[in-house]
């Protein structure tokens, strides 16, 4: 896999579909390596150039000390861009999930080469933010007693999936738990990302964001609540605001084939 540095730090990445197709660069959530995107980039490789990096603290990108910034990470998206042959005259869309979503928000705040924003559970952050519920977060960063790797990495998902997903996708759980354990960030790097997205406010400039944006959130989303992808869509002038009912915080990949179909409709409108 490519590699780039971002101000000393290596950050390792993807590319997957034709060389000379519009550039798309997928940025996930916090802890999550890039495998979280492979049923988006399954679907939309035969039209578009598929950029995936891992975060920093993340997968095979290098894992420096923290607390990160997402003002950091978006440098790093930059780099890769950089390093993946886009200059200047060039345009990428950029899909962003959880924190994938804040750093899409920031790269678009700094980079002119950002043609759209597809914007999928996350928050602008500020004071009219609704926060993660104190209990989710226990719940996420615990590590219960006598749990080997595997049983700890399905206790901290549940809070952003449906209550039914173990149940009704155990195969696919299976293979997340195979890939989380692969690729995921370790505890170093989630402790520093998560110090990212705490930090993070967008309140005072994302009003400012021209590009068009797609913003779909879950209703039941328990992780990031379903306001403040409501909150987004209201202070993005160019936004279109999608509900997801019933839709958890992983609605993306619950629901992969409506999602991706409403997605690569979005980019398609836009090229």
């Amino acid at each position: 896999m490519p590699s780039t540095d971002s101000d000393g730090v290596r950050i390792d990445y993807a590319v997957d579909g034709p060389p000379d197709a519009p550039a798309l660069l997928l940025l996930e959530g916090l802890g999550y390596g890039r495998w979280m995107w492979d049923w988006l980039t399954d679907d939309l490789t035969p039209g578009f150039r598929v950029i995936r990096p891992d975060n920093r603290g993340t997968g095979d990108s290098e894992t420096p000390g923290g607390p990160y910034t997402i003002g950091e990470m978006a440098a790093d998206a930059a780099a890769v861009l950089d390093d993946s042959g886009l200059d200047g005259g060039d345009r990428v869309h950029v899909v962003g999930a959880s924190m994938g979503g804040m750093i899409a928000q920031r790269l678009a705040r700094d980079d002119d080469r950002v043609a759209t924003l597809t914007l999928l559970c996350t928050t602008p952050g500020g004071g009219d933010a609704v926060p993660t519920p104190e209990d989710v977060l226990d719940h996420i960063f615990s590590v219960p007693e006598g749990d080997d790797e595997r049983e700890t990495i399905r206790h901290r998902m549940k809070p952003a999936v449906s209550d039914d997903f173990y149940d009704r996708e155990p195969d696919l759980v299976a293979d997340i738990v195979d890939a989380r354990l692969a690729g995921d960030a370790g505890p170093e790097g989630r402790e520093a990302q998560a110090a990212a997205v705490g930090a993070f406010d967008a309140s005072e400039w994302v009003g400012e964001l021209r590009q068009p944006a797609l913003v779909m959130h879950g209703t039941a989303d328990r992780v990031l609540p379903f306001e403040n992808g409501e909150l987004l869509a209201e202070v993005l002038p160019n936004a279109t605001f999608e509900a997801v009912e019933g839709g958890s915080h992983l609605f993306f990949i619950e629901e992969r084939e409506r999602v991706n179909d409403r997605v690569r409709e979005f980019l398609e409108g836009h090229v």
